[in-house]
Order: structure tokens, then sequence, then C-alpha cells
């Protein structure tokens, strides 16, 4: 049997241990803006997917909501994030982290011509910066 065709990964979680801290990095480093925040999480589109800040331990529990239920969720320990970026932005974001106090842990060649370069948010979480050819469809 053959599963229907998935379209995209619309949602990716991190789970963090200071929400607040969290939204400082991710908004004053990344440049991202919420499209929703409250104590719980804070979300952001990023093209056509959306990165959700959870605070640690605050899924552990089913949400009721007026429109449904969500089940509860969540992950331990260092999880990992890569984003999408222009070959020419690349020296930019590195000039960028620099300023920001970011150390960048390692850049990356790969096969296909891509490069990542990969650091960390304030949870220890890898987030890695690639640009195209890293994958067959990226």
């Amino acid at each position: 049997m053959t599963a229907p065709r998935l379209q995209a990964v619309l949602e990716t979680a991190l789970y963090v241990a200071d929400l607040p801290r969290a939204r400082r990095f991710y908004e004053e480093v990344l440049g991202l803006t919420p499209t929703f925040a409250d104590e719980r999480l804070a979300a952001y589109a990023i093209g056509a997917s959306v990165l959700l800040l959870f605070q640690q331990g605050s899924t552990e529990q089913a949400v009721e909501l007026p429109c449904g239920r969500i089940p509860p969720h969540g992950a331990q320990g260092c999880q990992h994030l890569a984003l999408a970026i222009t070959a020419a932005e690349l020296d930019a974001w590195v000039v960028h982290l620099e300023a920001a106090g970011v150390a960048t842990e390692e850049r990356t060649p790969w096969p296909r011509g891509a490069i990542s370069l990969y650091f960390r948010d304030p949870d220890g979480h890898l987030l890695e910066l690639a640009t195209p050819g890293l994958w067959p469809n990226y």
C-alpha cells in the first residue's frame, strides 16, 4: 500500500528551559518575529514552515482548546534545526553572529556545493545555517 503524498514539514519544535531568554535569542540574533506567543510557547513563521519554541514541561499534559485537544509531547537534550540561507548571505551571517557574541562551531562544505555553519542557541540546541546544495531537494 502506498502512502498518500506529504507536502512539507509544517512545524518544528524546540523545547527550551527559559522561554523569555530563548525568545530574545531567536528574535534579536536571528531576526524572527513571533506570529503567536504566550507563557507556554512562541511561534515563528519561516518560509512555509513554523518554528515553535515551547517552555520545557509545558507540553507534558494534553491541552484542551475550544476547537479540540492537543496530545502531550516533548523532548529532552540537545536538538538540531537547520535553516536555509542563500550562499550570498553566508559571510554576512558569520559577521552578524560574531557581532552578537555567538560562536560558530563548524563551517562544513558538502559534496553538492552547500556550506553549513553550525552554532548553538542559549539552550545548547545545535543550529545550522545551510546554503543550497545540501540535499537533493535543497
